[in-house]
């Protein structure tokens, strides 16, 4: 099966070349859903084009993707201490891009999850926890039956502290997956700022807390078969 897969959508695991990727534009071409299906909080804060507003005070950013971000949004908004979450696109290169160009693996961009959270540490390291657990971090530009660079593995932190646990994190999951017998790690990490444009655009109402709108809608994350608590 992969096989077939690969002869149907391998050109789509080639990373854009930035001078290649679609222009995009200047602005968002839609309009940008504000409240949080599940969570009853703004997704935009200070992002917003028509009315920003801060995060709440205490709040850090972190971006992750790991295949389809329907899957990865649900897990998000579930973990305790998360303000709000978004679907969205990241680390590529073009600008306010659609969902249709960045299926195109021609923006360079992951499907992507903002997670705005108020927790501190502790909450990162549980976001982190199921992040690892819940995907295959060990498949280049591919999750499941989703193939293409929109689908890799990929952790964008705002801050250096962010980076570090994020580090470390890796660290602790490598260590139980080869423990396991299981591949390496091949998830991008990277700070926001040094990935792609070192922007996150938010996607298409549609894509917003998708799968509490269609609660049997398309997800293949789930267990990896790996457990791993990330700690201090």
């Amino acid at each position: 099966m992969w096989q077939m897969m690969d002869l149907l959508y391998g050109h789509k695991k080639q990373m854009v070349a930035p001078e290649d990727a679609l222009p995009g534009r200047g602005r968002y071409p839609y309009a940008l859903e504000r409240e949080h299906l599940v969570l009853g909080t703004d997704m935009l804060g200070p992002d917003s084009p028509v009315d920003p507003r801060p995060w709440p005070i205490g709040s850090e950013e972190i971006i992750l993707a790991g295949g389809c971000f329907w899957g990865i949004e649900r897990i998000a908004w579930q973990i305790p201490g998360v303000h709000t979450t978004s679907a969205g696109y990241a680390g590529g290169y073009t600008p306010h891009p659609t969902y249709e160009e960045v299926f195109s693996a021609r923006t360079g961009h992951a499907e992507s999850v903002r997670v705005i959270y108020t927790g501190g540490d502790d909450t990162l390291r549980a976001l982190l926890t199921e992040f690892w657990q819940q995907h295959d971090p060990t498949t280049a530009n591919r999750q499941g039956n989703d193939v293409g660079t929109e689908y890799r593995s990929a952790v964008y932190w705002t801050t250096p502290a962010q980076g570090e646990i994020v580090r470390t994190s890796a660290e602790q999951y490598q260590e139980a997956l080869t423990e396991a017998g299981r591949g390496r790690i091949s998830t991008e990490l990277s700070p926001l700022s040094e990935a792609g444009c070192g922007a996150y655009f938010t996607a298409e109402p549609e894509h917003q807390q998708y799968l509490a709108k269609n609660p049997y809608g398309y997800c293949n994350h789930g267990f990896n078969g790996v457990a791993c608590s990330i700690g201090a």
